[in-house]
C-alpha cells in the first residue's frame, strides 16, 4: 500500500515544467479566477459565486438577500475549489496578500452558515423549505464536498482552522440528517464521499468516515430512491430522469458494479471515494469492484489522451470501444477525476499502470483544458476539430474551436488550478519504509518516513531524471510502460533491475545519485480495430505526450494527411509556441483534392514534411483544423 503525500510539504515541486505551471497558477490563474468569482472580469461569463454567499448571510440576518441567488445550483463549489487552489499556491509560494484574500473569503463563507450547520447559498437565499428534498439534482452534498476539500487544504497550508471548523459543523449537520435522524438518500452527484474521507484524515472525526461509508454502502441498494423522492416534490432543477440508473451509477450496490457508466465525472468521483475507503478499511470486495471499473475505463472506454466520457448526451460513457474523435466529450473535470481515482488505486496496490494513466490524463487532457496563458479554458476536449463543423453542426456544437474565458457551468477551470497546484500529491507517495516516485517532477521532496530527495528533470520534453538523495532510505522509481528501453544508474554504475509492477526498488544512502534515462523515441500508436471510427488511422506519441496536427503548421489542411510508411518523425520547433515546446517533423503523404464530392479518380499522393505538436498546446494559435489520429 502506498499513501499519497506531499501537499503539505513546502517546496514540493519548485522547478522544471511543473514548477513553471505552478507559477502560472499562482501569478495568473488564481488572481484571474478570483476576479471572475467576484464579477470583476469584463467579457467573461458572470459568476456571482462570492455574492451568493454575501446574499445568503444577509438572509440569515433577516434581510432580503440583496439581488438574490444567481448561477448554477452548484455555484458554491467554484469557491471551494478556488480556496483549495489558493491553499496549494500558499504551500508552494507563501504570499500574505493571497492569504489575506482567502481569509476574507472564508469570513464571507462562514457568515453564510445557518445556526444548525447547513451551508448552501441556493437554498438559503431561496427555497429554504426545499433543503434535502432533491438529492437527485440539487447538488447540496456536492457543494459541501468541495467546500470541505478547500477547508482541509487551507488548514494544511497555513494552519488556520476557521474554515475547517465551519465545514466540520456542516458535516455534523449532514451526519445528523442522514445518520442520527435516519433520512434516506445518497448524493446525486458524488463528491462528498472523497471529501469526507479527507475530512476524516484531517480532523480525526470518526463521523466523517462513518458518513462517507454510509453514502457508499447505501448507493444503489434502493435504486428507486430518486423516483420515490421525485414523487414527494413538485419542483425540479433540470428534469433529470430518476430511472436512469446508468447515468446515476445507482442501479445496484457499488460492490456489484462492473462497467463504467453514465456521467463520467460523477462516476470517477464515486470510484475515487470507493477506492479511498477500500484502502483505509482493507475492504477487498470494494477494491475488487474498483478494479473492474478501472479495467472498464482504461481497457475499453478511454481516449488515447486520457479523456473519458464519449457523448455530450449526459456527459457520459456510452459503450465499449465507442470513441469517436470528432464528437468526443472528454470533459476536463473527468480527466481530473480519473487522476484522483488512479491515485487512490495506488493506495490499494503499487502498480505502475495507475501512474501511467495519471500521467497520460495530466499531460494531455488536463493541460489541454487550459490555454497556455492561463486565461481561457476548455470544458470539452475533442481529438479532431474542423472549423465550420465543430461548434456549428448540431452533432458537434459542444466541440469548440477555441477556449472561452469562462463558463456558466465553471467546474473545470478551478479544477485544473487546484490539480496543478497539488501535483506533488500525485507525483510522490510513501509507506512506512519506501518513498515512491510515481511521476517525474523537479523539486525537493521530504517524506514523513525520513527520506528526502531532490529531483531534477526537464520532463516531459527531457528524458533524464536525476534523484539526488539528501536523506537515504528505500526508494521506488517508476518505469513507465511507454518506455521500451530504460537505463538506471546509482552513482554512475548501471543497475540491472527488472521492474516489479512498473517500479524498481533501490536502497539509497545520503549523497547517492540515481539517474533514470527513459526512451525518447517517437511511437506510432495504432488503435484497436474494435474502435470503428478510427479504422485505418494512427497517432503519434513521444514519452507521455500525445501529438496532434494543426492546420496552422500544415497549410491549413490536416484532413488530407496520412503517415508515410516507415516515415521518420524527428523533434523540431513549431512557430508561435513557447521555445520549450518540442514539436515533431513528420514524413507524411498529402492527398490531392479533386474538387468533387465523390470521384472515381484516385487521389495523387505527395510526400511532404508535416508538423505535429503536443495535444495540450492546440488551439493556442487561432482557429484552425486539428486532428490526433490521421490516416496511415
Amino acid at each position: 500500500m502506498c499513501v499519497q503525500k506531499g501537499i503539505a510539504l513546502s517546496g514540493y515541486v519548485s522547478d522544471g515544467f511543473i514548477g513553471s505551471y505552478q507559477k502560472l497558477i499562482t501569478d495568473t490563474v488564481i488572481p484571474y479566477q478570483y476576479d471572475i468569482l467576484n464579477d470583476r472580469k469584463e467579457g467573461a461569463e458572470k459568476s456571482h459565486a462570492v455574492q451568493n454567499f454575501i446574499n445568503a448571510a444577509d438572509v440569515l440576518k433577516g434581510g432580503n438577500g440583496n439581488d438574490g441567488f444567481y448561477g448554477m445550483v452548484f455555484q458554491d463549489s467554484d469557491v471551494g475549489k478556488w480556496i483549495e487552489a489558493a491553499a496549494y499556491s500558499l504551500i508552494n509560494s507563501p504570499d500574505k496578500e493571497l492569504e489575506a484574500a482567502a481569509d476574507r473569503l472564508i469570513d464571507i463563507i462562514a457568515a453564510a452558515q445557518d445556526t444548525d450547520g447547513y451551508l448552501n447559498t441556493r437554498f438559503t437565499v431561496t427555497d429554504k423549505d426545499k433543503r434535502w428534498t432533491n438529492l437527485l439534482e440539487a447538488h447540496e452534498l456536492y457543494c459541501a464536498g468541495h467546500l470541505m476539500e478547500g477547508a482541509c487544504a487551507y488548514y494544511e497550508a497555513v494552519g488556520k482552522d476557521k474554515f475547517l471548523k465551519v465545514m466540520l459543523k456542516n458535516a455534523e449537520h449532514i451526519y445528523r440528517h442522514f445518520i442520527t435522524e435516519g433520512h434516506e438518500g445518497y448524493p446525486g452527484h458524488p463528491e462528498i464521499e472523497l471529501a469526507l474521507m479527507r475530512m476524516y484524515r484531517t480532523t480525526g472525526d470518526s463521523r466523517c468516515l462513518e458518513l462517507a461509508k454510509h453514502f457508499i454502502d447505501t448507493r444503489g441498494v434502493d435504486p428507486y430512491f430518486y423516483a420515490k423522492e421525485k414523487e414527494k416534490r413538485n419542483w425540479t432543477v433540470w428534469g433529470n430522469d430518476p430511472y436512469n440508473f446508468d447515468y446515476q451509477q445507482n442501479g445496484r450496490p457499488v460492490r456489484e458494479l462492473s462497467d463504467a457508466t453514465g456521467h463520467a465525472v460523477r462516476a470517477v468521483y464515486l470510484y475515487t471515494g470507493m477506492a479511498d475507503l477500500a484502502a483505509l478499511t482493507r475492504d477487498t470486495e470494494l477494491f475488487a469492484a474498483c478494479r473492474r471499473l478501472w479495467e472498464s475505463i482504461t481497457g475499453k472506454r478511454m481516449y488515447i489522451t486520457g479523456g473519458i466520457g464519449t457523448t455530450v448526451q449526459g456527459e457520459a460513457f456510452t459503450a465499449d470501444y465507442d470513441l469517436p474523435p470528432d464528437t468526443a466529450y472528454a470533459e476536463t473535470c473527468a480527466s481530473v477525476g480519473l487522476m484522483f481515482f488512479a491515485a487512490k488505486m495506488l493506495e490499494n496496490e503499487i502498480n505502475g499502470e495507475y501512474a501511467d494513466i495519471m500521467e497520460r490524463a495530466f499531460y494531455n487532457t488536463v493541460l489541454a483544458g487550459m490555454q497556455l496563458d492561463g486565461k481561457r479554458f476548455f470544458y470539452v476536449n475533442p481529438l479532431e476539430c474542423v472549423p465550420g463543423i465543430s461548434g456549428v453542426s448540431p452533432t458537434h456544437r459542444h466541440d469548440l474551436t477555441a477556449r472561452p474565458g469562462w463558463y456558466a457551468c465553471a467546474c473545470c477551470p478551478p479544477n485544473v488550478a487546484r490539480l496543478i497546484g497539488s501535483f506533488g500529491k500525485y507525483a510522490y507517495g510513501e509507506n512506512r519504509d519506501t518513498a515512491f516516485c510515481h511521476l517525474y517532477a523537479g523539486g525537493t521532496v521530504s517524506f514523513e518516513n525520513g527520506v528526502r530527495l531532490e529531483c531534477k528533470t526537464a520532463f516531459p520534453y527531457g528524458f533524464d531524471v536525476d534523484y539526488n538523495i539528501i536523506s537515504g532510505g528505500r526508494i521506488a522509481v517508476r518505469i513507465p510502460s511507454w518506455s521500451r528501453d530504460f537505463s538506471l544508474t546509482l552513482n554512475g554504475e548501471k543497475i540491472n533491475a527488472v521492474p516489479e509492477k512498473g517500479y524498481v526498488y533501490l536502497d539509497a544512502r545520503n549523497g547517492d545519485r540515481i539517474t533514470l534515462r527513459l526512451d525518447d523515441s517517437v511511437r506510432v500508436i495504432y488503435p484497436s480495430p474494435k474502435i470503428a471510427s478510427l479504422s485505418g488511422r494512427a497517432a503519434l506519441m513521444r514519452g507521455a505526450l500525445v501529438y496532434c496536427f494543426e492546420g496552422v503548421d500544415n497549410d491549413g489542411d490536416v484532413l488530407s494527411l496520412s503517415l508515410a510508411e516507415k516515415g521518420e518523425a524527428v523533434p523540431c520547433r513549431a512557430e508561435g509556441l513557447p521555445e520549450d515546446v518540442t514539436a515533431l517533423s513528420v514524413e507524411c503523404l498529402r492527398s490531392s483534392d479533386s474538387g468533387s464530392l465523390y470521384t472515381d479518380v484516385p487521389p495523387t499522393l505527395t510526400k511532404i514534411k508535416a508538423t505535429a505538436v503536443p495535444y495540450y498546446t492546440w488551439a493556442n494559435r487561432g482557429v484552425n483544423q486539428m486532428r490526433v489520429f490521421i490516416g496511415r
